[in-house]
């Protein structure tokens, strides 16, 4: 059941990540590239997608769209939060946090991997990006009685760079050099897979002192990091369930995929350490689940 491509994902994974831990100064330089390296992703996944096609369907999609939205932003944050405050209530408002932010810019990439619905995930991108900033900090004041500031601005900032920098490239080349874009699919998965290794080397080695520090605390915040993983995926699955198979994928991707550095980010000052630490440890289950959510969206067939 586990392809060969599968295979090559999760050497690349885990040995970008144990570089960028185990040489940080080296590969330091990659640190600032990231976001760019994620756009190159989403351009080559976004040659698949026909954007006309993806308008003319938003009506008739609208209202799944917008209750998986509802169950990703309000619905799952709060459950996950009752969950470890009645079970493990230290880290109560750090999954509240991470399970509540947005679904992250890279998961179009991790839909095309997975083979899943594509256009559900990029939706869900820009609108809990753009709805987030309200939601999350009404749901940290509501149960953990905290306050919280997430910019809309910045938010909106990064989804015009990320997501529509590669959609209009993408269209323009459609339109002008289509031949380019057909030479560009046959190496899409080689060159998105070399990038995605790229990024790992490079977050991970910003984190590398995090993670050295020690090991026997984080351990039990990886125990939490994949338990919150494995039930977004489950919620995702569950709220798509009536729906084709690739969009129950899109569903679990949108859901688990979410922008677990922009918490560790934003949460580093104000929430003391188990915040951050959850966030940047959730990076595991982000990579690591990649290849389970796949064998399970194979067994729906």
């Amino acid at each position: 059941m586990i392809q060969r491509n599968d295979l090559i994902l999760i050497l690349m994974v885990f040995v970008s990540i144990g570089i960028g831990i185990a040489f940080p100064e080296e590969t330091s330089f990659l640190q600032p590239y990231p976001l760019y390296m994620m756009m190159t992703q989403l351009f080559l996944s976004f040659i698949k997608i026909d954007f006309s096609q993806v308008l003319r369907n938003l009506g008739r999609d609208a209202p799944f769209l917008l209750l998986m939205a509802f169950f990703k932003l309000i619905v799952a944050p709060v459950i996950l939060f009752l969950m470890a405050q009645a079970f493990w209530p230290s880290y109560a408002l750090p999954v509240l946090l991470l399970s509540g932010i947005s679904t992250g810019v890279v998961a179009p990439f991790i839909a095309d991997l997975l083979e899943a619905s594509m256009v559900p995930v990029l939706v869900m991108v820009v609108v809990t990006s753009l709805f987030a900033p309200f939601t999350l900090p009404a749901l940290v004041s509501l149960l953990a009685g905290q306050t919280l500031e997430i910019s809309f601005l910045s938010m909106v900032e990064i989804l015009s760079m990320v997501i529509f920098t590669p959609t209009v490239a993408v269209s323009l080349m459609r339109r002008f050099v289509p031949a380019a874009l057909e030479k560009l699919e046959k190496v899409r998965y080689p060159v998105s897979v070399s990038f995605f290794a790229l990024i790992n080397i490079g977050i991970f080695s910003k984190y590398s002192s995090f993670f050295r520090q020690n090991p026997m605390e984080l351990a039990g915040t990886l125990v939490v990091a994949f338990l919150v993983s494995i039930f977004c995926h489950g919620i995702g699955f569950a709220v798509a369930w009536r729906r084709k198979r690739e969009e129950r994928l899109a569903g679990a991707v949108s859901f688990a995929y979410v922008n677990s550095i922009l918490v560790a980010a934003f949460t580093s000052e104000h929430f003391g350490p188990l915040a951050p630490a959850l966030a940047a440890i959730y990076m595991f289950p982000f990579f690591g689940m990649i290849v389970p959510a796949r064998i399970a969206g194979e067994i729906m067939k």
